[in-house]
């Protein structure tokens, strides 16, 4: 059975600490207590450690043995277009679950009225949704999760390959679209609309950057599922 891993401050002095609700769990659920062994990780390594005191609200561990930590296959960066919050939260566990490295809220003309400025108050409760996520599913990295950015500058990633959802007729599916890539990229960026889709002013700037439309297939998604099949969809196509 493979040990709980938690989430820490940079390790200082051969030990390191875990705090709060965390740590509570820690204690009160899972009955650790000092001679206990877990992982941890500070976001970039992974550690063996030891528990030295185990309180209520705080954990100390000491570093027993540093883990090898295996690089992503492929970084997946995730523009979601605001929708209701209940559902975009949803999305954000998923998609950390599936290993996307970055996600951006994009505010469309079609997301609902005052999302943009409600989203600003949310990031950092999205973070800690992340980091809950990231522990069950194991992860070492916390994916990162941007401000709300309007469409027009969150189209300007850097991502060599990058697509966005077209529910109009006519566009290849995003599988075919994978792999008929000239070679395997890297890191892929994909981009979903909201509720109701693009409009044709949002078209634009997208394809003056270079964005490929693509399509999942003729049902109709909820943005949420959408987002979720198109990672899975990535992760099939271009991790070995």
């Amino acid at each position: 059975m493979a040990r709980r891993r938690f989430f820490v401050d940079e390790p200082r002095r051969g030990e390191a600490e875990l705090g709060g609700e965390e740590a509570e769990h820690l204690t009160r659920v899972l009955r650790a207590e000092a001679g206990q062994r877990y992982e941890i990780c500070d976001g970039a390594r992974l550690y063996l450690a030891e528990i030295v005191e185990a309180r209520k609200r705080s954990v100390r561990f000491r570093i027993v043995d540093e883990l090898p930590v295996a690089e992503p296959a492929i970084r997946i960066a995730l523009l979601m277009s605001l929708i209701k919050f209940e559902r975009f939260e949803w999305m954000i566990e998923k998609a950390t679950e599936l290993g996307v490295e970055t996600i951006v809220p994009v505010h469309a003309d079609r997301s609902e009225k005052g999302l943009e400025l409600a989203a600003r108050k949310r990031v950092e409760r999205w973070r800690k949704i992340a980091r809950a996520a990231s522990q069950q599913s194991r992860r070492v990295r916390l994916p990162q999760i941007l401000p709300p950015l309007p469409l027009r500058e969150a189209a300007l990633r850097p991502e060599p390959s990058r697509f966005y959802l077209e529910e109009t007729p006519g566009s290849p599916l995003l599988l075919k679209a994978l792999l008929d890539l000239p070679q395997r990229a890297a890191s892929v960026a994909i981009l979903i609309g909201p509720e109701g889709g693009w409009t044709e002013r949002e078209r634009v700037p997208l394809l003056a950057a270079a964005w490929s439309p693509v399509s999942l297939g003729p049902q109709i998604l909820r943005a949420e599922t959408a987002a979720i099949a198109a990672v899975a969809l990535v992760q099939q196509a271009l991790v070995e």
